[in-house]
């Protein structure tokens, strides 16, 4: 029996290491994230278990995007449990008027009238991160640039011609897109970026606010990924614990056999 204690505390010991290894990792990996010179190379770096982000994420969404936008998978009530949101400012500041805690989040654009204002219906984001990936969504909200001749007088890097307008432009401001002859004759390349019209926020208060929306819509995609995952690793402590055990009681059993 000592043997199998002392098996498992190492188990624990590894696993555990193995957690703190992670973390660190991943806050090495946080450092790389700001924006490089190419756009593609861009990550999002969101953190799904920061709960202040999920919170400002929730606010954003609900504020820009829920009035164009679904999250037909998700009620107000499990977001405000999950985010911990006081019943007063889910009522006061993110529930839709006409809706309650109980339903799904619907946005108030209805389908037809979408796609007579934008060609198509906005789609549903409920699973957008998930299927897309945090990355994609954070260069699309990051890349739009002023093209006069589109529908909505903008376009996107990410997205070419997107026929959603750039919502956050108030924020963000409008900038131009710069182009360059490429190595295939009649291609261009993207270049770069310049300055256009200025919005209210700073880049880098653009790029957090850019980054808690992804991290909500990350949550979105799987609003239990946090307990999934914590749950997880006892579960793997206790397969890896058993295991321990029944190869000391299998050899238990064989020892007269041999």
């Amino acid at each position: 029996m000592r043997k199998i204690a002392a098996l498992a505390f190492a188990v624990a010991l590894l696993s555990a290491t193995a957690l703190t290894f992670g973390a660190a990792a991943g806050e090495a990996e946080g450092e790389k994230t700001l924006p490089g010179a190419d756009w593609r190379d861009w990550h999002a770096g969101n953190e799904v278990a920061s709960l202040p982000s999920l919170q400002r994420g929730a606010r954003n969404f609900m504020a820009y995007c829920a009035g164009c936008h679904s999250l037909k998978y998700l009620r107000y009530s499990r977001m405000a449990n999950d985010l911990k949101i006081s019943e007063t400012q889910l009522a006061d500041y993110l529930i839709q008027p006409g809706d309650d805690k109980n339903k799904y989040i619907i946005a108030s654009l209805a389908p037809t009238d979408g796609e007579a204002w934008f060609g198509k219906a906005p789609p549903d984001l409920s699973l957008i991160a998930r299927a897309k990936g945090p990355d994609y969504v954070y260069k699309f909200l990051k890349t739009f640039y002023s093209e006069p001749k589109a529908l909505t007088g903008v376009n996107n890097l990410a997205l070419p011609s997107t026929a959603m307008p750039h919502v956050l432009s108030e924020l963000q401001g409008v900038q131009s897109a710069v182009f360059k002859t490429g190595k295939n004759k009649g291609e261009l390349e993207f270049a770069g970026f310049e300055a256009g019209v200025v919005g209210r926020l700073s880049a880098a208060d653009y790029d957090a606010f850019v980054r808690d929306t992804v991290n909500f819509l990350a949550y979105v995609g799987e609003p239990s990924q946090l307990y999934r995952q914590s749950l997880g690793v006892w579960v793997v402590l206790f397969l890896l614990a058993f295991t321990g055990i029944a190869f000391k009681l299998k050899q238990e059993y064989w020892k007269d056999v041999k």
